[in-house]
């Protein structure tokens, strides 16, 4: 903590009330917040020293956003705990309460350790009661002393600095109708210590390293099921810009942050994009790496449900920066009630980026893996001497998809390894995704089955 400065001249101000500064916040999800807060107070050429009322202050962030304006000094002291009353009252005699209408009188002798005398000279090293604090002992909100030197005269006083204590997250409905869905965005923020009055508030989206740990306050933290959706007009919307590497949403409107009061705001109006749904089913021997003989019984692989949302280019929807959080897909049952039936995250996701997203397994497509073929052939022995000779393994696959819904589907089977390795000879094209990717295109009728078979060559 930074000591306490006098300066040539200082003037005296105490900040006690929300309307005595306008406050602005900017809120990382790690639960950093930005604090930047105008006060009334104007400021004089040369040195000039306040007296604040400042919530959630670590003096070692504080600065001025003002480039007229720097920080010499500040000494910061927190709403006072017993033992720092204790502290303040070395010396004092006070009263104790020892049950209802009993109380006792001792001297405070000592606060750590703790050391009280009695009337009778006789000294207690635990207090003898509940004490009873005069109000004088005791600092009911933070105080803040800080001194300033301005290069020239300022109308007002303007001060940043990094507190800790709200949070916020981005939650999105996709609401399925066909090809097409009905996308909507909100941000919540969510306050564990931190208050303000009618504060202008960002969210910081991106990857901000963090590397110096906070400075403890005695703040409390509350923990209550209390919400509030956030009053902004219509013609308001969620403002968006780039700054750094970071992402920079302004959200409409004033806030009021309280502790354990979250506060929801779209972020974007209710769009529709355009969907697509596919059906996954991934190579079960092996998943990845190392071949070699599978169980001698098929296995059951669930069939993974992934649905693309379309964002392209030049259009309010797919222009528009996404900040990671989590994405609730919805679609309506034959009385057109909406049923959730898919739920995941996403991470930053730029302007004219898709939304790709995995949102569980299927209930009536499934697929059954067998491997039908295993052997091993050694290839011929290297010329460096000492070289280990390769082997070649060739492996052959039956994979049994069923289809129970009332409509046609299409299954992606993907085969995934590493190494060198090649499909020799399948039932159905093979498509190269990539050097250790591919895909068979599976179409199943509906209510029935459908029999890929595959045989791939690997060298070990």
């Amino acid at each position: 903590m930074i000591n306490y400065v006098r300066g040539a001249w200082c003037v005296g101000l105490l900040v006690g009330t929300p309307l005595a500064a306008q406050t602005s916040l900017s809120i990382y999800r790690d639960g950093r917040v930005v604090v930047r807060r105008t006060l009334p107070q104007a400021l004089q050429q040369g040195r000039n020293a306040l007296t604040l009322r400042i919530e959630a202050l670590d003096p070692a962030t504080l600065f001025s956003p003002d480039t007229a304006v720097s920080v010499t000094s500040a000494t910061v002291r927190y709403p006072s705990t017993s033992r720092d009353a204790l502290a303040q009252a070395v010396g004092q005699t006070m009263s104790f309460v020892r049950a209802k209408g009993d109380t006792i009188r001792a001297t405070v002798v000592r606060a750590d350790p703790p050391q009280f005398k009695l009337s009778d000279g006789r000294l207690l090293l635990s207090p003898p009661g509940e004490p009873l604090f005069p109000a004088e002992l005791v600092r009911t909100s933070p105080e803040a002393q800080v001194v300033l030197d301005a290069s020239r005269a300022r109308q007002r006083t303007e001060l940043a600095y990094v507190a800790q204590g709200a949070t916020w997250e981005a939650l999105y409905q996709v609401i399925l109708t066909g090809a097409r869905a009905q996308v909507t965005g909100t941000a919540t923020v969510t306050s564990q210590a931190l208050r303000a009055d009618s504060a202008e508030v960002q969210l910081v989206a991106g990857a901000i390293r963090r590397t110096r740990t906070p400075a403890p306050t005695t703040d409390g933290v509350r923990w209550m099921m209390r919400g509030q959706l956030a009053a902004a007009q219509d013609k308001l919307e969620v403002g968006e810009e780039a700054v750094g590497e970071t992402h920079v949403y302004q959200l409409p409107g004033r806030l009021t942050i309280e502790p354990s009061v979250p506060v929801t705001t779209a972020l974007f109006p209710r769009t529709g994009a355009g969907v697509t749904r596919e059906f996954i089913a991934r190579g079960a021997f092996p998943l990845q790496g190392v071949y070699g003989p599978a169980p001698t019984g098929p296995t059951t692989v669930p069939v993974q449900v992934w649905y693309t949302v379309k964002r392209p280019t030049r259009s309010p929807f797919g222009d528009r920066p996404l900040p990671a959080g989590t994405v609730q897909v919805y679609e309506s049952d034959s009385a057109g009630r909406p049923q959730l039936v898919g739920e995941t995250t996403i991470d930053h996701t730029p302007a004219g980026a898709d939304v790709r997203l995995y949102t569980g397994d299927a209930f009536d497509v499934t697929s059954e893996w067998l491997q039908t073929d295993w052997r091993t052939e050694p290839l011929p022995r290297q010329p460096i001497i000492g070289t280990p000779g390769s082997q070649k393994a060739t492996a052959s696959y039956q994979v049994t998809l069923r289809n129970a819904k009332a409509e046609a589907v299409t299954v992606d089977v993907i085969e995934r390894h590493q190494g060198e390795w090649k499909v020799t000879e399948s039932s159905m094209p093979a498509e190269r995704l990539s050097a250790g990717a591919v895909r068979f295109r599976v179409p199943l009728p509906a209510g029935g089955s459908v029999q890929l078979t595959y045989t791939i060559e690997a060298k070990l």
